[in-house]
């Protein structure tokens, strides 16, 4: 027997965009209709950000160890045990499982269904014997590892983000075919932890972000005993019982045989649009993923989508973001649209890179020679110092009044510091306004106020001003 639901909003995908807009709705007083056929928390809670960083922490205890003789202590080499580390993420898992539980979302009000969504027709979605026709509805469906078609892949064990976080057992050679933020996180964790990891990227590692940056990262990466091979090409892969060989031309033209006892694919994402029946729906859709507007509306006017399935910008924090563009559109018909300005990125790392707004590539062409690039190396703030982190260094973009266009940090708490600059782009703010705080000392924090007054060095020969010291050297 069929059932039949007509609620405000039908989400579609328990993943963090999803749940997020599902909770707001449900807080609103909407009726909503929350559809996931896997776990909730999606690939961020389960198989992505958080078992991810778990993974990070662990290794950076690791290398505390190893370093300790720099403060004067006894160095001690550490001995990983996977399956206790594996125990630590499942913890870690399990300690935010409840927030993004079915329990808690029916105890918001909010009707979760267990099952598999596919529109039958433009204003309806079937979901095992229930049928949904809402006033709206929302895609959040998320993205799958991407594995590309290298031969030789498809018939060797290989593990991707979804599976290599279940090891128990050290991979005591890991290959990674993919040099973006995921393979090199995970790579520098695997090294710390004790394996023996190579990377295997097609161009450069850490291609998207600043080529200084992203020096500083790999530098320190292949010191801790990565062997990073950049712009090299995967060929082949085969395998035999207890190995796998990755066939790879190098720089050079060369072919090489690369062998370890585990294969990491982190070669990029796919989007979640199988089984959905979109084109009964009308919702235009590619590899890349959903189609949609500014808005987040899709081709059916009835329809948004956000997260990964629309094959933008893939942080958990775009999907929240546009979660709330969502909720102000859908439930009250406000005028929301994305503004992929205000989102930073970050790579967890060690040391970690973070950006946000406009990089100096995107200033130029938009204003020509008309802007700043203000820069402060982290070796000339005290706090680096004192963690012995002097590597790192903050650059921001500005136009000629000062107003912030962008941001980029490397070193120490780079992904926190970048915080700061994301407030002041969504707020339009001027650099100038990190002149007037007063930030504890010491903080990594400096950095951001010593940045501020290398814009006002070369005013000081501002006819204005030079009257200004002149009238009080007379009168003062």
């Amino acid at each position: 027997m069929v059932e039949y639901l007509k609620p405000d909003l039908c989400v579609i995908g328990g993943g963090s965009g999803g749940l997020s807009v599902a909770a707001a709705a449900a807080k609103m007083g909407a009726s909503v209709v929350l559809v996931e056929r896997d776990k909730m928390g999606g690939d961020c809670l389960n198989t992505g950000c958080v078992p991810s960083k778990a993974l990070i922490a662990a290794g950076r205890r690791a290398h505390i160890m190893r370093t300790a003789p720099e403060f004067g202590i006894q160095a001690e080499e550490p001995k990983a045990n996977f399956g206790r580390v594996n125990d630590h993420i499942k913890q870690v898992i399990a300690g935010i499982a409840p927030h993004d539980s079915v329990e808690r979302f029916r105890g918001l009000g909010v009707e979760v269904i267990e099952d598999e969504a596919r529109f039958i027709d433009k204003k309806t979605v079937q979901a095992g014997d229930v049928q949904i026709r809402a006033r709206r509805f929302v895609i959040a469906t998320g993205s799958r590892p991407l594995v590309p078609p290298v031969p030789g892949l498809s018939d060797a064990p290989f593990l991707t983000n979804e599976s290599i976080f279940e090891l128990r057992r050290k991979p005591s050679e890991l290959i990674i075919i993919g040099g973006g933020p995921i393979g090199m996180e995970l790579a520098q964790a695997h090294q710390r932890l004790g394996c023996n990891v190579t990377v295997v990227e097609m161009f450069e590692p850490l291609g998207r972000d600043d080529p200084e940056m992203t020096e500083l990262v790999t530098r320190q990466l292949r010191r801790e005993g990565v062997d990073i091979r950049a712009n090299t090409k995967v060929l082949e892969v085969s395998h035999k019982s207890k190995s796998v060989s990755v066939s790879v031309e190098t720089p050079e033209g060369e072919i090489e045989n690369l062998v370890g006892t585990h294969l990491l694919v982190a070669t990029g994402r796919a989007p979640n649009v199988d089984r959905l029946g979109l084109e009964t729906a009308n919702i235009q859709f590619d590899q890349k993923g959903i189609k949609v507007n500014k808005g987040l509306k899709t081709t059916n006017r009835k329809v948004y989508a956000i997260g990964d399935v629309t094959g933008g910008l893939q942080f958990t924090h775009v999907a929240g973001y546009q979660a709330g563009l969502v909720i102000r559109n859908a439930l009250f018909g406000l005028p929301a649209k994305q503004d992929d300005n205000l989102i930073p990125r970050a790579t967890y790392t060690d040391p970690a890179i973070a950006s946000v707004g406009m990089n100096e590539e995107q200033v130029r062409k938009a204003l020509g020679d008309k802007f700043r690039v203000l820069r402060w190396a982290f070796d000339e703030n005290d706090r680096a110092r004192a963690e012995r982190s002097i590597e790192g260094c903050l650059k921001v973009y500005t136009d000629n009044g000062g107003k912030i266009l962008g941001a980029a940090a490397v070193g120490l708490h780079a992904d926190e510091l970048i915080n700061f600059y994301a407030f002041a782009i969504a707020n339009k703010m001027k650099v100038g306004a990190f002149t007037k705080m007063v930030a504890p000392y010491p903080t990594l924090f400096e950095v951001a106020k010593r940045i501020s007054y290398e814009y006002y060095k070369d005013k000081i020969d501002n006819p204005i001003l030079k009257g200004a010291m002149a009238l009080n050297r007379l009168f003062g």
